[in-house]
């Protein structure tokens, strides 16, 4: 399976973080959140971090398992 491409991240004046995903807003963090978000961001794969964040670590599987025998109706 390809890895997570196409986030970037942007950090505030205000101490928020916008995460983008192919140049469209996909999270906004604020506060403790934020802060969080940043320490993960440099420690590990940050593309892979953003699309755990975003909730967009999952693209592709949907479709996979609405096939699968076991979620036939």
């Amino acid at each position: 399976m390809p890895g997570a491409n196409g986030f970037t991240y942007e950090e505030r004046g205000d101490g928020a973080v916008l995460v983008h995903h192919h140049g469209r807003r996909a999270a906004a963090l604020r506060g403790a959140r934020a802060a969080r978000f940043l320490r993960e961001v440099t420690a590990g794969d940050a593309q892979l971090v953003m699309a755990r964040w975003t909730g967009n670590y999952r693209r592709g599987t949907e479709r996979t398992a609405r096939r699968h025998p076991r979620n036939a109706r």
